[in-house]
């Protein structure tokens, strides 16, 4: 049987592992802690978790860490999603820190980009294992499956914006739910619960409250002064014509805008970065991204490294390598600021209306439409990584993303299948997969380039 009690200490290592673990985008972390959390500790149920799931995926930002949150705020409360969220957070800020700085000042060293050749396929192979992973759990029946397909075929060819998918397969939940119940209603609410999820700590004594109006309001106004925090500051010490007052204001913006994951935003921030600030080169982007994929944390968080090359070359009088380091700190606030707020506003009320089937059918429908989403990242992520040269033409409304066979990195492709077999056929772990490939990327970079 279950302990009765999770204690703050326990949850602090785990929360710790998780986020040591915590890479290959959004769909490895939320592998990762599903098994930790689900599979291994039994602290969540397979169906709360997913419940929780759905909600983070319906929100801008990173759906991994705000999971992460909302996990911890099911343990300890505000205390508990806070240490939770913050942990998520902290490996990759100080990793791409310190890679932002070496690539500012050493960019050209060969280590470093050997480093960097290694990891993308080991992600690529942990990106491919948990989507498969999340699909087995979330595709429960024939009609879920086929609005994973739609969702895919949406967004991948005609370039339906993740919003509206979420909205349609969030109205077909609803509706199919009051129509085909037993095909909709896959997510089982707390009225529900199985003598299984008897077995689940939070599923057997930790049952939701009605939320108080007086307290949300509370939450809102704390965790919006916080996120206008370091504006005011600024705009009042040095003014708003300045690296650091533009920075915080566009990020702010990009904050509430990244539905879909870190993907979805980068075209956005990439033109507006490069085009229209100045903060980036052609091309830097990617190399950017590439640290927030083979670091552990959200992938969003390469807007740290935006902000870090942005602050840095336009530093005015200060030192540039101080300015990129304030600028990272204050990107990171940011972004994920919002996080917390949306969390801690709006995960009581998602608690408070798990058992109601018209809210839980609407969630199996998302459901369903994020493993499709998760897929398009994966098939983009594969295409990219692989090929050196990928033609993206449109016709009929159809977009056709074509690699050019003779571009494709025969190398990447090597090293991609000897992490797939040490990680799918050995049963390596996560952290044991990349560092082989870095060795790869190593032997390889100095051998033959």
């Amino acid at each position: 049987m279950i302990d009765k009690q999770v204690s703050y200490k326990e949850a602090l290592k785990v929360w710790v592992k998780v986020a040591i673990y915590s890479f290959g985008g959004p769909a490895g972390q939320i592998a990762v802690m599903h098994k930790i959390l689900v599979e291994e500790k039994k602290w969540i149920s397979e169906n709360r978790f997913l419940h929780a799931l759905n909600y983070c995926m319906l929100l801008p930002g990173p759906e991994a860490q705000q999971l992460a949150t909302y996990i911890g705020w099911l343990l300890h409360k505000t205390k508990g999603g806070l240490v939770a969220g913050l942990l998520f957070i902290l490996p990759g800020f100080i990793s791409i820190l310190i890679l932002s700085i070496l690539y500012a000042a050493y960019r050209d060293v060969g280590i470093v980009e050997a480093i960097f050749f290694g990891i993308k396929p080991a992600v690529l192979a942990i990106v491919i294992g948990a989507v498969i992973k999340i699909g087995k759990r979330a595709l429960k029946n024939e009609v879920m499956i086929i609005m994973a397909a739609l969702a895919f075929v949406a967004i991948f060819f005609f370039e339906v914006d993740f919003p509206y998918i979420i909205i349609v397969a969030g109205l077909t939940g609803f509706i199919g739910g009051r129509i085909w119940e037993e095909k909709f209603h896959v997510i089982k609410g707390h009225e529900a619960k199985s003598d299984q999820e008897n077995y689940y700590f939070i599923d057997s004594y930790i049952q939701p409250v009605k939320p108080s109006i007086k307290k949300t309001v509370k939450t809102v106004l704390l965790f919006i002064t916080l996120w206008a925090l370091p504006l005011v500051l600024i705009a009042l010490w040095i003014g708003t014509e300045n690296i650091f007052f533009s920075e915080g204001l566009f990020f702010s913006k990009t904050a509430v805008v990244t539905f879909g994951g870190a993907y979805a935003v980068l075209a956005y921030i990439a033109q507006k970065a490069v085009e229209d600030y100045g903060w980036l080169k052609s091309g830097e982007m990617l190399d950017g991204l590439g640290m927030a994929e083979s670091t552990p944390g959200p992938l969003i968080q390469v807007v740290q490294f935006v902000g870090f090359m942005g602050a840095y070359r336009l530093s005015g009088t200060m030192d540039p390598l101080l300015a990129g380091i304030l600028a990272s700190l204050l990107v990171t606030w940011t972004t994920f600021v919002p996080c917390f707020l949306f969390i801690f506003t709006g995960a009581p009320y998602i608690e408070y209306l798990r058992g109601n089937k018209n809210v839980t059918t609407a969630l199996s429908g998302i459901t369903a439409a994020v493993v499709g989403v998760v897929l398009n990242l994966g098939v983009w992520f594969a295409i990219h990584t692989l090929f050196g040269k990928v033609n993206e033409s449109h016709s009929l409304g159809i977009r056709w993303m074509i690699p050019e066979w003779s571009t494709i990195n025969i190398p990447s492709l090597v090293i991609g299948l000897i992490a797939a077999f040490v990680y799918f056929i050995l049963k390596w772990d996560m952290l044991k997969t990349i560092l082989v490939s870095i060795i790869c990327g190593i032997l390889y970079y100095f051998t033959f380039s």
